[in-house]
Protein backbone atom coordinates (compact mmCIF):
# COMPACT_ATOMS: atom_id res chain seq x y z
CA UNK A 1 0.00 0.00 0.00
CA UNK A 2 1.78 3.54 -0.88
CA UNK A 3 1.91 5.61 2.27
CA UNK A 4 -0.47 8.35 1.18
CA UNK A 5 0.39 10.63 4.75
CA UNK A 6 3.72 10.82 4.16
CA UNK A 7 3.17 11.84 0.10
CA UNK A 8 0.78 14.62 1.52
CA UNK A 9 2.51 15.63 4.55
CA UNK A 10 5.95 16.39 2.24
CA UNK A 11 3.40 18.41 0.02
CA UNK A 12 2.51 20.46 2.60
CA UNK A 13 6.09 21.24 3.44
CA UNK A 14 6.61 21.80 -0.01
CA UNK A 15 3.58 24.27 -0.35
CA UNK A 16 5.69 26.03 2.36
CA UNK A 17 8.38 26.29 0.99
CA UNK A 18 7.17 27.30 -2.51
CA UNK A 19 4.89 29.86 -0.85
CA UNK A 20 8.13 31.25 1.11
CA UNK A 21 10.03 31.30 -1.90
CA UNK A 22 7.30 33.34 -3.66
CA UNK A 23 7.14 35.73 -0.69
CA UNK A 24 11.10 36.83 -1.49
CA UNK A 25 10.66 37.61 -4.53
CA UNK A 26 7.35 39.37 -3.92
CA UNK A 27 9.41 41.38 -1.06
CA UNK A 28 11.24 43.61 -3.79
CA UNK A 29 7.67 45.20 -5.00
CA UNK A 30 5.95 48.27 -3.05
CA UNK A 31 2.55 47.58 -1.18
CA UNK A 32 0.49 49.82 -3.71
CA UNK A 33 1.84 47.96 -6.76
CA UNK A 34 0.75 44.39 -4.94
CA UNK A 35 -3.04 46.22 -4.07
CA UNK A 36 -2.72 47.18 -7.82
CA UNK A 37 -5.50 45.32 -10.48
CA UNK A 38 -2.72 43.44 -12.47
CA UNK A 39 -5.68 41.55 -14.81
CA UNK A 40 -4.83 38.18 -13.00
CA UNK A 41 -8.73 36.62 -11.38
CA UNK A 42 -8.59 38.26 -8.08
CA UNK A 43 -6.90 41.00 -10.24
CA UNK A 44 -4.16 42.19 -8.12
CA UNK A 45 -1.51 39.90 -6.29
CA UNK A 46 -2.55 40.78 -2.85
CA UNK A 47 -6.21 39.35 -3.35
CA UNK A 48 -4.62 36.52 -5.58
CA UNK A 49 -2.39 35.31 -2.59
CA UNK A 50 -5.22 36.35 0.14
CA UNK A 51 -7.46 34.07 -2.21
CA UNK A 52 -4.94 31.22 -1.72
CA UNK A 53 -5.36 31.32 2.31
CA UNK A 54 -9.10 31.16 2.37
CA UNK A 55 -9.72 28.48 -0.21
CA UNK A 56 -7.19 26.57 2.01
CA UNK A 57 -9.00 27.63 4.91
CA UNK A 58 -12.20 26.06 3.48
CA UNK A 59 -10.55 22.86 2.32
CA UNK A 60 -9.18 22.06 5.50
CA UNK A 61 -12.83 22.78 6.77
CA UNK A 62 -14.26 20.47 4.70
CA UNK A 63 -10.95 17.60 5.56
CA UNK A 64 -12.23 18.15 9.31
CA UNK A 65 -16.25 17.51 8.62
CA UNK A 66 -16.85 21.68 9.16
CA UNK A 67 -18.50 23.85 6.59
CA UNK A 68 -17.19 27.37 6.38
CA UNK A 69 -18.74 29.64 4.41
CA UNK A 70 -16.49 31.99 2.64
CA UNK A 71 -16.71 34.87 -0.01
CA UNK A 72 -14.04 34.68 -2.49
CA UNK A 73 -15.05 38.23 -4.27
CA UNK A 74 -13.94 40.16 -0.80
CA UNK A 75 -10.47 40.65 0.50
CA UNK A 76 -10.16 38.76 3.84
CA UNK A 77 -6.98 39.97 4.89
CA UNK A 78 -6.06 43.67 3.96
CA UNK A 79 -2.65 43.80 5.57
CA UNK A 80 -0.16 42.40 3.42
CA UNK A 81 2.40 41.13 5.97
CA UNK A 82 -0.38 39.84 8.20
CA UNK A 83 -1.88 37.66 5.28
CA UNK A 84 1.85 36.62 4.63
CA UNK A 85 2.03 35.51 8.42
CA UNK A 86 -1.46 34.01 8.17
CA UNK A 87 -0.46 31.68 5.31
CA UNK A 88 2.31 30.51 6.62
CA UNK A 89 0.62 29.47 9.79
CA UNK A 90 -1.92 28.15 7.59
CA UNK A 91 0.25 25.39 5.97
CA UNK A 92 2.20 24.48 9.03
CA UNK A 93 -1.50 23.73 10.48
CA UNK A 94 -1.98 21.78 7.89
CA UNK A 95 0.92 20.09 8.04
CA UNK A 96 0.86 19.34 11.59
CA UNK A 97 -2.54 17.96 11.15
CA UNK A 98 -1.95 16.20 8.41
CA UNK A 99 0.94 14.06 10.21
CA UNK A 100 -1.61 13.57 13.03
CA UNK A 101 -4.32 11.98 10.90
CA UNK A 102 -4.23 8.01 10.63
CA UNK A 103 -2.95 6.21 7.39
CA UNK A 104 -6.85 5.40 6.84
CA UNK A 105 -7.97 9.36 6.75
CA UNK A 106 -6.12 9.23 3.18
CA UNK A 107 -8.45 6.28 1.66
CA UNK A 108 -11.16 7.51 2.85
CA UNK A 109 -13.98 9.81 1.28
CA UNK A 110 -15.34 13.16 2.95
CA UNK A 111 -18.52 14.91 3.05
CA UNK A 112 -19.35 18.30 2.17
CA UNK A 113 -20.99 21.33 0.51
CA UNK A 114 -19.80 22.60 -2.34
CA UNK A 115 -19.25 26.27 -2.85
CA UNK A 116 -23.35 25.95 -4.25
CA UNK A 117 -24.69 24.69 -1.10
CA UNK A 118 -24.93 21.05 -2.72
CA UNK A 119 -23.70 17.98 -0.93
CA UNK A 120 -20.88 16.64 -2.40
CA UNK A 121 -18.00 13.71 -1.80
CA UNK A 122 -14.79 13.15 -2.91
CA UNK A 123 -11.38 10.99 -1.42
CA UNK A 124 -9.58 12.74 1.00
CA UNK A 125 -6.32 12.46 -1.47
CA UNK A 126 -7.89 14.03 -4.19
CA UNK A 127 -9.02 16.57 -2.04
CA UNK A 128 -5.56 17.56 -0.85
CA UNK A 129 -4.89 17.10 -4.40
CA UNK A 130 -6.79 19.51 -5.61
CA UNK A 131 -5.70 21.76 -2.73
CA UNK A 132 -1.94 21.66 -3.29
CA UNK A 133 -2.41 22.23 -7.38
CA UNK A 134 -4.65 24.90 -6.79
CA UNK A 135 -1.90 26.52 -4.29
CA UNK A 136 0.86 26.35 -7.46
CA UNK A 137 -1.99 27.53 -10.20
CA UNK A 138 -2.62 30.54 -8.52
CA UNK A 139 1.59 31.12 -7.55
CA UNK A 140 2.53 30.45 -10.87
CA UNK A 141 -0.11 33.13 -11.86
CA UNK A 142 1.35 35.78 -9.25
CA UNK A 143 5.16 34.71 -9.96
CA UNK A 144 4.34 35.50 -13.92
CA UNK A 145 2.68 39.06 -13.05
CA UNK A 146 5.74 39.40 -9.99
CA UNK A 147 8.28 38.72 -11.94
CA UNK A 148 6.41 41.46 -15.08
CA UNK A 149 6.70 43.43 -12.42
CA UNK A 150 10.59 43.09 -12.18
CA UNK A 151 10.70 41.19 -9.23
CA UNK A 152 13.09 37.97 -9.04
CA UNK A 153 11.63 35.08 -11.14
CA UNK A 154 10.44 32.85 -7.84
CA UNK A 155 11.95 29.10 -8.81
CA UNK A 156 9.47 27.04 -6.80
CA UNK A 157 9.85 23.84 -8.53
CA UNK A 158 8.83 20.66 -6.70
CA UNK A 159 13.05 19.37 -7.62
CA UNK A 160 14.62 22.59 -6.30
CA UNK A 161 12.56 21.97 -3.03
CA UNK A 162 13.74 18.52 -2.77
CA UNK A 163 17.49 19.52 -3.83
CA UNK A 164 17.51 21.78 -1.12
CA UNK A 165 15.59 19.62 1.56
CA UNK A 166 18.85 16.91 0.50
CA UNK A 167 21.39 19.44 1.08
CA UNK A 168 19.78 20.74 4.46
CA UNK A 169 19.85 16.90 5.36
CA UNK A 170 23.16 16.47 4.38
CA UNK A 171 25.17 18.89 6.25
CA UNK A 172 26.51 18.31 9.84
CA UNK A 173 24.71 19.55 12.51
CA UNK A 174 26.57 21.97 14.52
CA UNK A 175 26.15 21.34 18.17
CA UNK A 176 25.40 24.56 20.31
CA UNK A 177 28.73 25.77 22.05
CA UNK A 178 28.79 24.62 25.51
CA UNK A 179 28.86 26.98 28.07
CA UNK A 180 31.87 28.12 30.24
Amino acid sequence: MYAWKSYFVVQADYQHWANEVMFSALDHLQAEVLASDQGLFFRSIHHTVDHILVVSQSWQARLRGEHLAINYRILHNPEWRELKTALRRETRRLQGWLEAQPEEFFDAQIQFLGGDGKARAMWTRDALTHLFTHYAHHRGQVSAVATRLGAPCPEMDFVLYKREMERLLSEPRQAPPAEA
